[in-house]
């Protein structure tokens, strides 16, 4: 290896460690790493807005723009409440309820947003109900990412990939919806068999438990009528245009752009109170790691690794088993954002040898699933451990990771299977 290569390395693995030992802010972590990578010249400047990935970039900003005027209307709380009262004062259909819900909207709103909204009120009403909150904690993080895993804007790896890949919205809703569908079903069932006992009242109990719920007035979480209305035809109608942005000739990210851009608009908001919610340090960690990884992208330290790949794996087969269970593990392991930045350039890569199309469905697979693997696997899993330890609820690193990675095992096995059905045996 040349000089410019060992830096990149270096660079990179100094990067990494930095953002898995948290101890610095891995925004920061990988500002100071791109800022070495540019200083150094391993990435010349002209060169920087090749490896930024603006699609990602501007694709959460609009996002997190819409979500944020959405939220200052009530909008989620009343969700929350609707769903509560539909279980009847059954702990176990609100279980269920919230499940569903959380990974619905977790596919059309990114899941970090989506748990940072639902989870105070799920612990509120698990409060109300008298029953062990960590039943419905569990069950929210997984239903998150196996949410957010069914749609391009749902998880930040899904940004990623399609916007690399040039993989439009209804391509992942196609591909990847299906088979969220039937893992989200399955590790319901995995949850009730082992959470079922402690979810279980008697009838007295689940009336006074249904009386609680009834008493919760969803109306009252509306803090602004007009606009809750304003950001519900906002919402649907964005959501409407990334089924039909391809024929639109619109990129996801213009799309989000334009639906924030209109919300603003409409509602009349206050553009400074909106900007500062936006998860800003997330944006820089993602700019910043993109120039770290195209370090390796520049100096061919990602072409060799493919080349490597290339001489192991004899068929898209064997492809797509390595790439799902390497991103899955590894997620399990390591925040699978920068995992997934490494390994898109090395898919990329291994074009002139393969059809790379179902490598990417397994990236995305093995990238969203295995972050359900330990509670550091993916930022939603970090966001909802700590609003539940601020509220005096504490699940240990060992005890999620004892369902975490048995709730890996069985979604990307599920998951693996269907894709080797689809493209090696079909």
């Amino acid at each position: 290896m040349n000089g410019p290569e060992l830096i990149a390395i270096a660079v990179f693995l100094f990067t990494y460690a930095l953002i898995i030992d948290e101890r610095i802010h891995r925004a920061v972590a990988a500002m100071l790493g791109a800022s070495i990578i540019v200083l150094l010249q391993i990435v010349p400047w002209d060169m920087i807005p090749v490896y930024i990935d603006l699609g990602t970039i501007f694709l959460l900003i609009g996002m997190m723009i819409i979500v944020n005027t959405a939220r200052n209307s009530g909008l989620f709380e009343y969700i929350a409440i609707i769903t509560a009262k539909r279980a009847g004062g059954s702990p176990l259909r609100v279980l269920l309820l919230f499940s569903v819900v959380t990974a619905v909207v977790s596919a059309f709103l990114d899941n970090v947003t989506t748990v940072l909204l639902l989870t105070p009120m799920l612990l509120y009403i698990a409060d109300a109900m008298k029953v062990s909150p960590i039943p419905f904690i569990i069950a929210e993080i997984f239903s998150s990412n196996i949410g957010g895993a069914a749609t391009l804007i749902g998880d930040p790896p899904n940004i990623m990939i399609g916007s690399a890949a040039g993989l439009s919205f209804n391509e992942f809703l196609v591909h990847m919806g299906p088979i969220m569908v039937i893992d989200l079903f399955v590790v319901l069932g995995v949850l009730i068999l082992i959470y079922g006992r402690t979810l279980r009242v008697d009838p007295e109990q689940q009336q006074a438990i249904a009386s609680t719920l009834e008493s919760l007035d969803e109306r009252a979480a509306i803090r602004d009528t007009v606009l809750f209305k304003k950001s519900i035809v906002t919402i649907l109608l964005v959501v409407g245009m990334f089924f039909i942005h391809g024929a639109l000739g619109l990129e996801p990210a213009l799309v989000a752009l334009i639906g924030a851009s209109f919300i603003l608009f409409w509602s009349r908001e206050s553009p400074e109170a909106i900007f500062e919610k936006i998860e800003w340090p997330a944006l820089f960690f993602f700019g910043g790691l993109f120039v770290v990884v195209g370090a390796l992208v520049e100096t061919g330290i990602i072409a060799a690794l493919a080349n490597m790949v290339v001489n192991t794996v004899h068929s898209e087969g064997e492809a797509i088993l390595i790439i799902a269970w390497f991103a899955a593990i590894a997620s399990a392991i390591v925040d699978n954002i920068p995992l997934t930045a490494t390994l898109i350039p090395l898919i990329q890569d291994l074009g002139g040898s393969m059809d790379t199309y179902p490598l990417w469905w397994a990236l995305s697979l093995g990238a969203c699933l295995g972050g359900n693997g330990s509670a550091i696997g993916a930022s939603a899993n970090v966001v909802v451990l700590g609003i539940a330890s601020r509220e005096g609820i504490l699940i240990t690193f060992v005890e999620f990771l004892k369902i975490g990675m048995v709730i890996l095992a069985i979604t990307v096995g599920i998951g693996t299977g269907i894709l080797w059905l689809q493209y090696v045996v079909w």
